[in-house]
C-alpha cells in the first residue's frame, strides 16, 4: 500500500499539468508565450516535477497532443465506418483527413506548437510519420491510384497546422467551408485515375482554387 501513493500522486500531477497546459495554449496569442514555468505555476507543481514527468517543453506538448488525439486513433483502429477498418479506403481517407482537420481546428494553438517544435523538418516528427504511414496504407488499397507515398504527403499538407492557422486566423475562412474544400480536394485526388494522381494532367487549377 505505501508504494501506491507516489504513483497516485504522479498520475494526479500529470493530469493537472496536462489540464493546465491545455488551458494556457487555448488562451495564448502565440505558442511561444507558454513556458514550462507558466505551466508549473498553473498546475501548482514544481518545475522539477514537470521536467521529470515530460523531459522538456516539447515532451509536454507531445504528451498533451497525444492525449487529445486518442479518440481519433481509437476510431481509426477499431471504430465504426467511415473511420474504422471495416470501411472502404475511398471512405476512410476523406474521413481521416476531415478528422485531422477538425482536430487542428479545435486545437489550433496546441497543434501549431507541436509542429513548430522538434527537428528542423516537421516531416521527421513521430506524429507526422505515423499519420503518413497510415494514410499511405489506405491509399495503397485503392486500385489504380499512383504514387501513394507522395499522395499521402500532399493530402496531409492540406491539414498542416500552419495552413489551418493562416486560413482561420488571417483569411477568416469558416470551418464548414474548410471541411468542404478538403473533402472536395480529396475526392478529386482519389478519383483522378491510374496515371494522373496529383502529378498528371488532372484539374490542378481547380484543386488549388478556394
Amino acid at each position: 500500500m505505501p508504494e501506491r501513493k507516489p504513483r497516485k500522486d504522479a498520475a494526479r500531477n500529470r493530469a493537472a499539468v496536462l489540464a493546465a497546459a491545455d488551458t494556457l495554449f487555448a488562451r495564448c496569442e502565440s505558442t511561444e508565450e507558454v513556458t514550462m514555468a507558466d505551466v508549473a505555476a498553473a498546475a501548482s507543481v514544481g518545475k522539477g516535477t514537470l521536467f521529470r514527468a515530460f523531459g522538456d517543453r516539447t515532451g509536454l506538448i507531445r504528451a498533451l497532443y497525444e492525449a487529445r488525439l486518442e479518440p481519433i486513433e481509437d476510431a481509426v483502429e477499431a471504430g465504426p465506418p467511415p473511420l474504422g477498418p471495416a470501411a472502404s479506403p475511398l471512405d476512410r481517407v476523406p474521413a481521416l483527413l476531415d478528422a485531422l482537420l477538425c482536430f487542428k481546428l479545435d486545437n489550433r494553438r496546441l497543434a501549431l506548437a507541436l509542429e513548430e517544435t522538434g527537428s528542423a523538418s516537421p516531416y521527421q516528427a513521430e506524429h507526422y510519420q505515423r499519420w503518413h504511414g497510415l494514410l499511405q496504407a489506405m491509399l495503397e488499397q485503392i486500385p489504380g491510384l499512383a504514387d501513394s507515398d507522395f499522395t499521402a504527403h500532399a493530402l496531409l499538407a492540406a491539414t498542416r497546422a500552419d495552413l489551418v492557422e493562416r486560413l482561420v486566423g488571417h483569411e477568416r475562412v469558416r470551418r464548414e467551408k474548410m471541411r468542404a474544400q478538403l473533402a472536395s480536394f480529396a475526392t478529386r485526388v482519389l478519383g483522378s485515375g491510374p496515371t494522373q494522381g496529383l502529378t498528371g494532367r488532372g484539374p490542378i487549377e481547380d484543386q488549388a482554387s478556394p
